[in-house]
Parts: C-alpha cells; structure tokens; sequence
C-alpha cells in the first residue's frame, strides 16, 4: 500500500496511490481516516480494512459508488507524514562512516560496528516535495544526505530487534538537508548537529507499507536482525546523478535502531527514524573523495535554484527546489572573543 498525503482545500488529506490516482480513505470508506495522524494513531484498528480495499482498488474494483480518484501528478504533495510527533536519524551505513573518516585521514570507529546510534533532529522542520527554503548561512557548504526512513505505527517500550518491525508502518525517502559550516563548527563542542540540520529535513513523496516491498526483501547482513531490501537508491543535482548506493546496504537494520531507541524511552506512532546517509550520498563525502584523489578537485556544494531529486526503487521520486530566504542575518556573523 502506497499512503499519500496531500493538500486538499488548504487542508492535509490522506489517499491511497493506485495506477497514478489519489483515493482519499474516508471516502473509500466511512472507517478510515482523513488524515496520516489519524491513520498511524488507529493503525491497528484500521491497517487490515486499508489494505483489503488497497488490493480492490488493485483489482479494478472501487469500493464505493462516485468515489474517483485525484491525478498524483496534479497534486500538492506534503511530507506523508506531515506532523511527526519526533524525528531522529540513525547511522546505519558503513560505507558512507568508513568513506567520511578515511577522508579525514583518521582510522575507522570500532564502535561503529558495537551499538547503531542515532540523534533527535528537528521535528518541526519535517516537509516533502518542493522549496527548500534556506538562510545565508546554510549555504556556507549546503548539502543534501540521500537516505530512507520509517514511522512508528504503534506505540511500544523495551522492544527487541526481533519483534520491532511490526512497531514499522512503513517506508519513505529521507533528504537530511545539512549547512556543513554550521554543523562542523557546533560540533566542535562535542554535541550532535543541531543548527546544522534543524532547518529542513525532507520525506516523501509517500508512505510505502512493508508488505509492498516484499520482493524486495533479502535476509540482513551476517551477526544482524530484522528486515532488510534490496531496493537501488540514486540522488541527482541539475539533472546530473551524483549518488547511487542501496539500501540492502545497511549495515544496522532498522529493527536494530528501533531496539536502541525503545530502550528505556516510549516510541510513539508518527515517530520519524531516518536510516543516515547512504555510502555517496552526500556532497561532504564525495568533496573529501574526490579531494583526497586529486588536490586540485574543486568542491560541490547546493546553490539556490539547485533541484535536487532523489529516488528509491519502490518508494517514488522525491524533488526538491532550494531556495534562498529574502535576508542578509547571519548567526555566524555574531559570532563572540573570536581571536
């Protein structure tokens, strides 16, 4: 099941996507809900009715009498999940983790492969399709990170590996956009990024249920647990491909994640949990590549009317416009005993 959320009547909207057309679920049937809150809330209650009136749909059969669909293409997409109630990324890819610090010129991290570890990201910043909206300093070294996500659909606590991809409603694209300026200078103080990441993070352009992506699905990587598939993931700029990895290269599943997260703490439906970024996925990593190759490579960094797009097999086409904010404030300006 392919879930969408757009906008209908200044108003968030959930549908169903089936051959190009959005079905909206509340007029697919009176149970189901308008919105993907609702939707995640009652999961449990309502996933089953969702999924037998998606395969109707499938089958030519409409559910309900005057009921038609919305062209996708036509639609103002939002992020599926428009109002996550928290979001975190992981770092669950070896190769971008290796790549990053080879780069560097400093040794791999043992306890990459101990513990997979994650940190809170802004929430509130949460969009899907369309204008990035960005401020003078972001574009001090502005960068995308092309990676896949999931929400919780259930509420739970103290889950293992093993039984966390039922608490998973489904899967998404995750474009974390990064200021790397911002984010290496606060970092140097020994906490997670924070300015350099809250401003926007993107999802989209739609929810796909694991049931959809099952043969896609191949057996986690050795000594790991949880599922895992074989799905191609590709990042262009202007048009031209930058990034291609996949995501059956995770090297953390994200039942490994969700186990870490659970821990001690409630994960609660409409969680947001990003994988991190894919091995190339990222200018940061391939500007370091490509420097420690040639010394005369010159950097890639985003610019405002840069188009990004991102694609995972099975899970859509994510595009995204950057935009420059109308203002000339800068935090790095106000800067304090600057020596």
């Amino acid at each position: 099941m392919k879930l969408v959320t757009y906008l209908r009547e200044e108003v968030d909207q959930l549908a169903m996507l089936v051959n190009g057309q959005l079905y909206n679920l509340q007029e697919l049937h009176p149970d189901l809900p308008t919105t993907m809150h609702m939707f995640l809330q009652m999961w449990e209650e309502v996933i089953d009715l969702a999924k037998s009136i998606d395969a109707q749909l499938k089958a030519g059969k409409m559910p309900r009498a005057n009921t038609w669909g919305v062209p996708y293409d036509n639609a103002t997409l939002l992020a599926p999940v428009p109002f996550p109630t928290s979001c975190r990324d992981g770092y669950a890819f070896r190769q971008h983790v290796a790549a990053a610090r080879r780069n560097r010129k400093v040794d791999m991290i043992p306890e990459f492969d101990q513990y997979p570890i994650f940190y809170f990201t802004n929430h509130n910043a949460i969009q899907g399709p369309g204008d990035i909206y960005c401020m003078p300093d972001h574009f001090r070294n502005l960068d995308f990170e092309l990676e896949a996500a999931i929400v919780i659909c259930k509420r739970g606590r103290n889950i293992t590996a093993e039984e966390a991809d039922e608490y998973i409603g489904g899967y998404m694209i995750m474009n974390d956009m990064s200021a790397r300026l911002l984010q290496m200078e606060e970092m140097k103080l020994n906490l997670g990024p924070a300015k350099g990441k809250d401003f926007s993070t993107v999802i989209g352009p739609m929810l796909v249920t694991a049931d959809e992506l099952e043969p896609y699905r191949i057996p986690a990587k050795e000594g790991h647990t949880g599922n895992a598939f074989n799905l191609s993931m590709r990042c262009w700029v202007n048009g031209q491909q930058v990034s291609e990895g996949n995501m059956g290269d995770m090297d953390w599943t994200f039942a490994e994640i969700v186990e870490r997260c659970a821990y001690g703490a409630d994960i609660l439906p409409g969680d947001v949990i990003g994988s991190g970024t894919v091995g190339t996925g990222c200018f940061l990593e391939l500007n370091g590549t490509g420097k420690l190759n040639d010394p005369n490579y010159t950097p890639q960094w985003l610019q405002p009317g840069d188009v990004v797009e991102m694609e995972i097999e099975g899970l859509g086409r994510l595009k995204n416009t950057i935009v420059a904010e109308d203002s000339e404030f800068s935090i790095l300006a106000r800067k304090k005993n600057v020596q």
